[in-house]
């Protein structure tokens, strides 16, 4: 901590322990390590989601998700003579910001793994720093096919691909819901705009015609332009590619405007917030997500359970996938421990340990990586709201058939 110059350098024993204190609070928060333990034994996890702004409710679930991964976890570890500590990490949505953290926590010789990002625009060029570190990361959401057509050693994810949920939205739309004209809205973003391009191309496919293609931008709060040209085109259903916040707003000011038709969009509209933003407007929303509804199964239930228990909240999307991507990660560690005579494992030893799981069953989904990353068994899943409750009502699935 710098002082100025002047400040006199005879402070109490009580002041100096006060400052410490308060310091370490606010390093925990915005998730600067923590405690390294002694003998080297200590193992830290790092997750890096938007904590703080529009995306917070989605980016604190993979955070509580992971946390309740890693607590279950921690006897098993300490077992093995090791320490597992979480240390979160901020990344407010912000590449700048996600690539400013990456490189502290890659410093950190302690950090063996990395649950992260939310956004797919943060991911990628954050990841660039931890595949230098030889620091693996496992994304619970990010979908956007960049994150791993690169072939990075160190990156992975247990969602499916935009090039997967797009098609698979735009299937749903034309031949269920049976659009022949859609107006497609993204938010300039790389999930928001990649997400709907494959949708767009999937559906021109299918037969269906782009009404219109238009972009609004990510904090934007009035959209009266852009649907004034909804207005004016009559679509059959409007398509979104961004987030809640937005796509909140922009449900909410579409139907405020008379525009009943479907609204429709992907897993960045599968939040408790997006209805709590829309109100009653959230009728009618149909949102393909790259998250199972984990009430479907035991393990899931068993999931929502102890989640609700241990945070006193209710379960959101990603929730059970930052638990599952978090335990992949740890899977990968144990594996290269294992490995390593029950010793302390090198990054790339966890790296590769991660990459080659085949078969993880997780709470809501199965992980098996393929040479690029990507979950072999990723399926897409379709939700209505068919009133201002969240979740939606599941519809249907895809399988992932690549």
């Amino acid at each position: 901590m710098a002082f100025k110059k002047g400040m006199a350098l005879a402070l109490s024993a009580a002041l100096v322990f006060g400052v410490l204190a308060g310091c370490a609070s606010k390093t925990e928060q915005t998730g600067a390590s923590t405690s390294s333990g002694s003998d080297g034994k200590v193992i830290k996890i790092v997750t890096q989601s938007p904590l703080s702004g529009g995306s917070a409710t989605q980016g604190e679930a993979i955070k509580l998700g992971a946390q309740l991964q890693i607590e279950e976890q921690k006897e098993a570890f300490k077992k093995l003579g090791f320490e597992l500590q979480l240390v979160p990490y901020d990344d407010q949505a912000d590449p700048k910001k996600g690539v400013a953290n990456a490189q502290l926590v890659g410093a950190d010789k302690a950090v063996l793994g990395v649950v992260g990002h939310m956004n797919s625009g943060v991911a990628i060029p954050s990841s660039e720093v931890y595949e230098k570190n030889n620091l693996v990361m496992v994304s619970p959401t990010n979908t956007a096919t960049e994150v791993t057509d690169r072939k990075l050693k160190s990156v992975n994810r247990i969602c499916a691909r935009d090039d997967f949920q797009g098609p698979a939205g735009a299937e749903y739309a034309v031949q269920t819901l049976k659009a022949k004209s859609i107006f497609v809205i993204d938010d300039k973003t790389a999930y928001g705009t990649g997400l709907a391009t494959a949708f767009k191309k999937a559906a021109e496919k299918l037969g269906a015609q782009i009404a219109g293609y238009e972009s609004i931008t990510v904090g934007e709060k009035d959209f009266n332009g852009v649907l004034n040209k909804v207005l004016a085109k009559k679509p059959d259903l409007i398509y979104f590619g961004g987030l809640y916040a937005e796509g909140g707003l922009l449900l909410k000011q579409a139907r405020e405007k008379g525009i009943t038709i479907p609204f429709m969009g992907g897993d960045g509209l599968d939040s408790g917030t997006l209805v709590e933003i829309a109100g009653t407007a959230a009728k009618n929303t149909f949102y393909t997500s790259i998250a199972a509804d984990p009430a479907k199964t035991e393990k899931g239930k068993k999931f929502i359970e102890d989640y609700k228990k241990k945070f006193n909240k209710e379960v959101e999307g990603y929730s059970a996938y930052g638990y599952d991507a978090a335990g992949v990660v740890l899977q990968g560690i144990k594996d290269a421990i294992a490995a390593n005579d029950n010793k302390l494992p090198t990054r790339e030893q966890v790296r590769d340990a991660v990459r080659s799981i085949q078969n993880y069953e997780g709470a809501v989904t199965k992980v098996g990586f393929d040479e690029k990353g990507d979950n072999k068994f990723s399926k897409i899943y379709i939700y209505k709201l068919n009133e201002s409750t969240y979740p939606g009502t599941q519809e249907g699935e895809v399988s992932n058939t690549k």
